[in-house]
């Protein structure tokens, strides 16, 4: 008979998936939120570091998503 702790979760690739995009969600919040502020204590009236806040942000979640996949493929 099989152990319990051996069987495979049917959900598990659900569940990391689902945090990845929660902390995708959280980064780009937190990079715009901080771009605004930086832009506002600088006094631009262009949302400069909220676009390149957001922009690195966005190019980070993307890196890893590949390296989380692509690991997962293996």
């Amino acid at each position: 008979m099989e152990e319990p702790s051996s069987r495979k979760n049917p959900y598990k690739s659900l569940w990391k998936y689902a945090g990845l995009a929660f902390q995708m969600l959280a980064a780009i919040g937190l990079a715009l939120w901080l771009g605004y502020l930086l832009d506002q204590w600088l006094g631009i009236r262009f949302p400069a570091f909220m676009i390149i806040f957001s922009l690195l942000a966005l190019a980070l979640l993307l890196w890893r998503i590949v390296k989380d996949t692509s690991k997962h493929d293996r």
